[in-house]
């Protein structure tokens, strides 16, 4: 906590105290600050039981979490890059029960590309915009 701090401005910091409260005022304001440093203290104990009570096995997983692979960049990369999983085919022991060939096709996502004439404008749909 006092790694930037050296012993000479522990030093100074205490005789600026001493001259500004009076030698009367600083052993309570000492003590002060000491039963509130406990108050705190206990506070951050009651926070950390309750935590751990609320939470119980789930907060070791939390420990481990690696929030890099939740990064925005890092999510789309595995999405578009990762290998999807391997197809289903039949007979397989992944293979839901009833299933045919037919529901086990995977229809195709994305319109066959068109070359268009360039002197022509491109479609636009009034209602979209």
């Amino acid at each position: 906590m006092f790694d930037s701090i050296g012993w000479g401005e522990i030093v100074v910091l205490a005789l600026a105290a001493l001259f500004i409260f009076g030698p009367e005022r600083l052993p309570h304001l000492a003590r002060d600050a000491a039963s509130g440093l406990k108050k705190v203290r206990e506070a951050i104990t009651g926070v950390r039981a309750q935590v751990d009570e609320s939470l119980g096995d789930d907060l070791a997983g939390l420990r481990d979490l690696d929030l890099r692979k939740y990064h925005p960049k890092t999510f789309i990369r595995s999405q578009l890059f990762d290998d999807d999983a391997p197809p289903v085919r039949r007979g397989d022991a992944g293979t839901p029960a009833g299933a045919t060939a037919a529901s086990l096709v995977k229809p195709a996502t994305r319109p066959a590309v068109t070359d268009h004439d360039r002197s022509s404008p491109p479609p636009f749909d009034v209602d979209a915009t």
